[in-house]
């Protein structure tokens, strides 16, 4: 007796390059992820010009603070194109406008990026919120730590802005406040 093994192999589902994927990303949730990659890459660029304008002016703390959140955006934009090509995606890249590069003070300033880092914390929420409406695990799985580094990021935004405010524009305190940056010391007092 003689047995036919014949195995069909089963089709493959694949994305726009060619890669295979596991499951298939809903159209309106990938060109959300498209839009959220694109809201990284304006926070990146709109830091850095805001770590240019400190920087002109002689305040290395902020400069350096703002240059380390630009380098933090392009990488949160880099996880988000790797997620994509991870699910079988291809990422496309929108042009990025100019940043706003003049300012009136540091707080006009952290009211920016405080505005900034809110509307980053609105777009995954709402990415959570269309990923969990499509059951599409795998994105509230990838979306999970970035919203906990986000609200911790809003939180930081929201401290050094209330510091601004405090130090009303008084060159000696805004200069304790540089140099608390400068050392990395820039976190919201915690209790626990």
């Amino acid at each position: 007796m003689t047995l036919s093994t014949s195995f069909t192999t089963p089709a493959l589902a694949t994305g726009p390059a060619g890669r295979a994927m596991a499951q298939p990303m809903d159209p309106s949730l990938l060109e959300a992820l498209q839009e959220h990659l694109s809201l990284e890459r304006r926070a990146s660029a709109a830091y850095f010009a805001m770590a240019l304008w400190c920087a002109e002016r002689e305040l290395r703390g902020f400069a350096h603070y703002l240059k380390s959140e630009s380098a933090a955006e392009q990488g949160h934009a880099a996880q988000v194109a790797d997620y994509l090509i991870a699910r079988g995606q291809s990422v496309t890249l929108q042009e990025i406008p100019a940043p706003r590069q003049h300012w009136d003070s540091l707080e006009e300033i952290f009211t920016a990026v405080f505005q900034m880092e809110a509307d980053v914390t609105a777009s995954l929420q709402q990415l959570y919120g269309m990923a969990e409406r499509g059951s599409d695990v795998r994105t509230t799985v990838f979306l999970d730590p970035m919203v906990d580094k986000q609200i911790a990021a809003e939180n930081e935004a929201a401290h050094l802005l209330g510091r601004l405010r405090f130090a009303q524009n008084q060159p000696a305190a805004v200069l304790i406040i540089d140099g608390e940056l400068s050392a990395d010391q820039h976190g919201p007092a915690t209790l626990a």
